[in-house]
């Protein structure tokens, strides 16, 4: 038997609102919502985990380069939480360089955290 254990986030941003609703921060920010955006590693690889405003798990994603991966999941007409950006209030940051790493785990949070909006990789269903 093989023991994974979810690797707890390395960055964690939320995403924040002025009192008058509006997002606040640098350009980025006030397009995404997330002040901290600027946290997230440019250059390293690793798991994106987004959440809802009641904490569940709503995608799972990896990448070579996390933070515009992060962008990307925001601006593409082809991403998986295309129609569900509204309700992205979290964003977890798991460093991890080994590509493979990256796959199992992945694969293993999307599975055990069973995200909502991951449609590959889905073994529960």
């Amino acid at each position: 038997m093989i023991k994974i254990e979810i690797p707890s986030p390395d960055v964690v941003i939320t995403k924040k609102r002025n009192q008058l609703g509006e997002t606040s921060g640098s350009e980025l920010s006030s397009v995404y919502g997330f002040i901290d955006y600027h946290l997230i590693p440019r250059d390293k690889g690793g798991l994106i985990l987004f959440y809802n405003q009641k904490e569940e798990l709503l995608f799972v994603g990896k990448a070579r380069k996390l933070r515009p991966r992060v962008k990307k999941h925001f601006e593409d007409t082809v991403s998986p939480i295309l129609k569900h950006r509204d309700e992205v209030t979290k964003i977890a940051v798991c460093l991890i360089e080994d590509p493979m790493d990256r796959e199992i785990y992945e694969t293993y949070i999307i599975n055990k955290l069973k995200a909502k909006y991951n449609i590959d990789k889905v073994f529960y269903r």
